[in-house]
């Protein structure tokens, strides 16, 4: 359905090319596009596709996510500009919107002298991403710290509510959000209060380190791109059949790092998702393990899809 442009609300455009709004720097256009300001913006917004019948979903940095050549039907909200928190440095206490970028939380905890997100000063993503995700790394994860979210169902746009953490059902990088398509507005966390603030910020720089030294991060990837069937680890298995720098088009599995696949300059949707494909078939084939990706792919069929891929 193609709403008439004199109904527009503020802010959609048509035809957006989200290229620009993934890591991995691949995706076609949105058929109609924003990016609130605002949860009042976020929320109208929502309503506005919910009336007209309109699918819809909520972008952040846009790791973690796959977006077929042909783009996207209906409504894509992107909430970068949904930014900001606040902590009690006595208490422990942290409060940020969703679209925070996680490791921006993470160093402003440190300087608080809050322990507990270290970890995250590596992650490609935001904090509603995070949550969504039970992003870890470092032995720590999302689920640790958070203590509720304020999210909204896309059918009933109108009523955001606040969910605790034991009510989200994390597991391994899930949680229910996932099962439910519920969007996060913002996120409340208790951390370890009474540190002191140069040891960790040391302790976050340290972490940062390791990361950037080990993991290819001067190209556009989506962090890591399958879940670790533990105790193994993917990268490890991807690596043992010699599988670093196997490319499909413009994709290829980093030489630095097995678990990542880059974009060496010219990839397509299409050529990622066929090289993650190629990797499991061959990692079940010769180590009989079945790979699960950590990515969420968009527009690839359904009602997702705007129109086939060139």
């Amino acid at each position: 359905m193609a709403p008439p442009p004199a109904t527009l609300p503020a802010g959609v455009r048509q035809g957006v090319c989200l290229q620009a709004f993934t890591t991995w720097k691949v995706g076609g256009p949105a058929q109609w596009f924003a990016e609130p300001g605002s949860q009042a913006d976020l929320i109208n917004l929502a309503a506005w596709a919910s009336r007209l019948g309109l699918p819809f979903r909520c972008i952040g940095a846009g790791s973690n996510l796959l977006i077929a050549d042909g783009g996207l039907a209906g409504l894509t909200l992107c909430n970068r500009r949904l930014q900001g928190s606040h902590s009690d440095s006595q208490d422990g206490w942290v409060e940020a919107e969703a679209g925070e970028p996680i490791p921006t939380l993470a160093r402003k905890a440190a300087k608080a002298g809050l322990h507990g997100l270290e970890w995250a000063v590596g992650i490609p993503g935001t904090v509603g991403g995070a949550v969504v995700m039970n992003a870890g790394a470092q032995g720590g994860c999302t689920a640790d710290w958070l203590h509720s979210v304020r999210v909204l169902d896309p059918a009933r746009p109108e009523a955001p509510f606040t969910l605790e953490a034991r009510d989200l059902d994390f597991a391994y990088r899930h949680s229910r959000l996932q099962a439910e398509a519920l969007l996060v507005l913002s996120a409340r966390f208790r951390l370890a209060a009474g540190h002191d603030p140069a040891a960790i910020t040391a302790r976050t720089s340290a972490n940062l380190h390791s990361r950037t030294s080990t993991q290819p991060y001067q190209q556009p990837s989506c962090g890591s791109v399958f879940r670790n069937p533990e105790p193994r680890k993917a990268g490890q298995l991807i690596e043992a059949l010699g599988l670093k720098g196997l490319s499909v088009g413009g994709a290829q599995v980093s030489p630095l790092h097995a678990n990542f696949i880059v974009n060496t300059g010219n990839a397509l949707a299409r050529d990622i998702d066929a090289l993650i494909l190629l990797v499991q078939e061959r990692v079940r084939r010769e180590h009989g393990i079945e790979l699960h990706t950590e990515v969420k792919r968009l527009g690839f069929e359904g009602v997702d899809a705007l129109r086939p891929g060139p």
